[in-house]
């Protein structure tokens, strides 16, 4: 197994210093988060094994995808790098007796506890973006693999290599040069590098062409079965609030988002970008 002491991916402590306010716990129940987090529970409705399968969901940070899946008969175990994301997720889980997670512990996408092919499902919806060397990220799936019963389903997000230049337009961030460099960047090779300080850039990450994120997964044994834009291009709306907080435009937004999820012209259009595979 490879030495993670020497990765140049950001160190858990890094990464851990970035979500120390605990702000991914409200995340996606605010602006454009909602259409992530409503699309996701659709995908994984629709592409995970049936309850009462075993998911191992790695970056699982709060506990929000967890917890759900956990109430829907799932036997749940999550793990995540950032110690303040596992305490929240233990308070989630205490939240719902009836449905608690199977377990919730500090731990290393690259590195897992889990036995050879002992899970249904294994989720990554964090680890493949934060780790921003391939080798790492290639690692992270191989043990994913490792982990996985035979025909178990792997659902793995990238961020779109396009974001910062799509969310820098939207939100005017591009008017600051120095996060114009960032997204520059961003296109020319995926390494998103925030030097400046300001935690709004967000920090030092990776971000995926759709065709690399779906490469590197089939580099690691993996039978791809599908590649999916989450949100499509309707997180890019400046009054997202007022269209989502319509009912019936908000469905709207959805079904633009469902018509477009695997059109390979506008995937990474999408914010999140998931890909679906089998062991």
């Amino acid at each position: 197994m490879e030495n993670t002491a020497n990765s140049k991916s950001p160190s858990p402590e890094e990464i851990s210093a970035h979500y120390a306010s605990g702000y991914e716990k409200q995340r996606l129940d605010i602006s454009s988060g909602q259409l992530e987090r409503t699309r996701t529970i659709e995908l994984l409705k629709r592409l995970l094994p049936a309850a009462p399968a075993t998911i191992l969901d790695v970056g699982g940070g709060p506990g929000g995808y967890a917890c759900d899946l956990a109430a829907q008969g799932y036997k749940v175990h999550l793990i995540d790098i950032v110690p303040v994301h596992i305490e929240q997720a233990k308070k989630a889980s205490e939240s719902q007796p009836h449905a608690p997670l199977a377990g919730a512990e500090v731990g290393d996408a690259r590195s897992l506890t889990h036995g050879k092919e002992s899970v249904d499902a294994v989720l990554l919806f964090g680890p493949l973006y934060h780790l921003t060397s391939k080798a790492d990220r290639l690692q992270t799936l191989r043990e994913a693999h490792r982990v996985l019963k035979r025909e178990g389903v792997l659902l793995a997000v990238g961020i779109s290599r396009f974001a910062s230049t799509m969310d820098g337009l939207r939100r005017g961030l591009l008017k600051d040069p120095q996060f114009g460099e960032i997204a520059k960047q961003d296109l020319v090779d995926g390494q998103h590098h925030n030097s400046t300080g300001n935690p709004e850039y967000f920090m030092d990450t990776f971000f995926h062409h759709p065709d690399e994120l779906r490469d590197e997964v089939a580099a690691a044994g993996f039978r791809i079965s599908g590649l999916y834009g989450i949100e499509g291009p309707c997180w890019l709306m400046h009054d997202f609030d007022d269209w989502w907080n319509t009912a019936e435009l908000r469905e709207r937004l959805l079904q633009i988002a469902r018509d477009v999820e695997s059109e390979a012209a506008l995937i990474g259009v999408s914010a999140h970008i998931l890909v679906a595979a089998h062991k």
